[in-house]
């Protein structure tokens, strides 16, 4: 070899490298994500030159990444079989922080802190190298038949050294030195994690000390029709940690708003579960291969976080490091152009398959509700995907699907809060619906609720609870006259005092006794017991009403003893406003209710036995002498008629 050319760095040479090695990076580790990031690079242009035509040295030589470990020497190489670089290229490229741009790159730095948006301009990835080396050596080749090898040394301390290479081959191959504290990085098996982890997907093979190490394919960069079922599920194996294969798959790809191949899957099972943590968005996102985040915050709405999969886009500009997004505008562009097809893909496939569909919504149904109560920008597309039972329709349908079955002059859209289909058809608040033709959506889940209430209307039709909705029956003929009804309210709102705010006659009441209804227009059953559940050491500030059916005969027999057996009446009164809330989910301390049903019990046998009483003189028995004494003349002992004497 020739002498080598010494070069000093300038004075501003240890407060960039202490920059790139302090301050760029998070983990150690990334060195070798930047490493072989360049080797694909470099490799991919050499690909490019010969797709061209143009002259390569050694155009035979497979187009591979290889690392090779020694733990003996303390030592890893990563080289490759690229476009390599010419002596002029080397100080270009290797000693750009080097010459005078150094002071422009720390002013960069200085004006960018935080967010500096300088990738391209300053080849600094290199240099990560030196967050574990003594000492960085690198052997490279150009692609250029007429030129020759070239060494670059340095310790990234004081001085780099540039001196001729003998016989490389075209590439380039760099040798680190690596610390004490960073021998790990010479052991096979920690490199072997790292690139599986970040470098996995590249497009060339790579080789660990000569044995394949990538032999996962990227299969989101390739067309659909390449691929096999058998393909995505093995893929989904892999990346999702799943030993089932997926439920849904979403492959898409697009040139524009932005470059994006995307592939995401749904779990058959999601396993967050109500009280647990929520669990993290498991979509990772890459730029031409190379993994930037493994769990990428921002790329998806929070409510999509049973997703799994990956996202690439070469349109992304990265800092410095390749590990933080510098652009939020552009993510979120990212963000909203994924969101809306994945919608569009799930409608697609809910008009295709809807018992597929169902069983997906079944499974994730409460994150599709979760985003229509925290995202605006969705929620129209969300409430296509809602399913719910309806009173005409055991298996959950759409919402599409109910406007399709509206009768004429019905404008809106009730819905009913309930345990289940039972509880729902045995609800006072279905009775007037019922009556009326009108159908209703069974909702099973209370949080349902604070979905109806943001989505507010669907297609133009409001969205009603049946406990509020404003329905009038036709009125059957009175049991009770006008006054006597209004009695009766006015007996009952005495008896039950704050409990409720009004008492009054209902105009939607079939076949139940009586209904609580909020008295807040926006207020409801099943919000109310949210909001309880959220209060719990508070009182609830709001109050409801009770309305009655004057025609129902526990009313007409309350209006008829309310006067002659007041004590009991109160009691029936009570009861009936409890009844009343127990049908609506309302009841929270049965233990007066109970005192009082066991009261009412004991008052209806005393009754009985008195009644009894009464009816028992005339047929019980009476001593033999006293029935002998009263017994008619020609009458035997049991009463019976004595024959007559024969005559003689």
């Amino acid at each position: 070899m020739s002498t080598p050319e010494k070069h000093n760095f300038q004075a501003e040479i240890a407060q960039l490298l202490d920059i790139v090695i302090h301050s760029l990076y998070t983990d150690k580790e990334i060195f070798i994500r930047e490493l072989i990031s360049n080797a694909a690079d470099a490799t991919e242009k050499l690909r490019f030159l010969q797709a061209a035509g143009t002259p390569i040295f050694e155009p035979d030589r497979e187009l591979k990444i290889s690392v090779n470990t020694d733990d003996t020497a303390h030592t890893i190489a990563i080289a490759d079989a690229g476009i390599g670089m010419t002596r002029d290229e080397l100080v270009e490229n290797l000693g750009t922080i080097a010459h005078s741009g150094s002071k422009a790159f720390l002013q960069q730095i200085k004006e960018n802190a935080g967010n500096p948006n300088i990738i391209g301009q300053f080849g600094v990835g290199f240099y990560s190298a030196f967050m574990v080396a003594t000492k960085v050596t690198v052997y490279t080749r150009s692609h250029q038949p007429e030129d020759t090898g070239w060494v670059w040394t340095s310790d990234g301390v004081s001085s780099y050294e540039i001196e001729a290479g003998v016989d490389l081959p075209r590439g380039t191959k760099i040798v680190i030195s690596l610390k004490d504290d960073d021998k790990e990085y010479a052991t096979a098996s920690r490199v072997e994690g790292i690139i599986k982890q970040y470098s996995n997907f590249v497009g060339f093979p790579i080789e660990l000390n000569g044995t394949a190490v990538n032999t996962i394919n990227a299969i989101w960069t390739r067309s659909k029709s390449e691929l096999t079922d058998s393909d995505y599920e093995e893929f989904y194996k892999f990346i999702g940690h799943d030993i089932d294969g997926p439920q849904y798959r979403f492959h898409f790809s697009a040139d524009a708003p932005l470059a994006i191949n995307a592939l995401l899957f749904v779990p058959k099972r999601s396993l967050e579960r109500p009280g647990m943590p929520k669990s993290e968005l498991e979509v990772q996102l890459y730029c031409r291969r190379i993994l930037i985040q493994s769990k990428a915050k921002g790329l998806l709405p929070e409510w999509l976080r049973f997703l799994k999969g990956v996202v690439d886009s070469e349109d992304l500009p990265l800092n410095i490091s390749r590990e933080t997004m510098q652009d939020s505008a552009l993510l979120q562009k990212l963000n909203k152009v994924l969101t809306g097809r994945f919608l569009k893909f799930l409608d697609e496939e809910a008009k295709g398959d809807a018992e597929k569909y169902t069983t997906f919504f079944k499974e994730f149904g409460h994150f599709l509700k979760e985003g229509i109560v925290s995202d605006f920008a969705h929620r129209d597309a969300l409430a296509k995907l809602l399913r719910y039972e309806t009173s005409v329709a055991e298996a959950p349908c759409g919402l599409a699907d109910y406007v399709s079955r509206l009768p004429e002059g019905q404008n809106e859209i009730y819905y009913l809060i309930g345990q289940n289909r039972g509880a729902c058809l045995a609800s006072p608040y279905y009775e007037g619906l019922k009556a009326k033709g009108f159908e209703a959506l069974f909702l099973y889940d209370p949080w349902d609720e604070f979905v109806m209430d943001h989505l507010r209307e669907f297609d133009g039709k409001k969205l009603v609870a049946a406990e509020k909705a404003e329905i009038a029956l036709e009125a059957p003929e009175s049991k009770l006259d006008e006054a006597a009804v209004r009695l009766l309210c006015n007996f009952i709102k005495e008896t039950l005092g704050d409990k409720v705010d009004e008492v009054k006659p209902s105009t939607r009441l079939v076949d139940s006794p009586a209904a609580v209804v909020e008295g807040d227009a926006q207020m409801t059953s099943s919000m109310r017991r949210i909001m309880k559940s959220m209060n719990r050491d508070g009182e609830n500030p709001f109050k409801h009403n009770l309305e009655i059916n004057p025609n129902h005969p526990m009313l007409v027999g309350l209006d008829g003893a309310r006067e002659a057996r007041p004590a009991v009446s109160k009691q029936i009164a009570e009861q009936l406003y409890d009844n009343a809330l127990i049908s609506a989910g309302l009841m929270e301390d049965p233990q007066a209710m109970l005192k009082r049903i066991n009261s009412l019990l004991e008052q209806l046998v005393t009754a009985e036995k008195s009644v009894g009483k009464k009816a028992k003189p005339s047929e019980t028995a009476k001593p033999a002498a006293t029935q002998g004494a009263k017994r008619s003349k020609g009458e035997n002992a049991k009463g019976e008629k004595a024959p007559a004497t024969p005559p003689k």
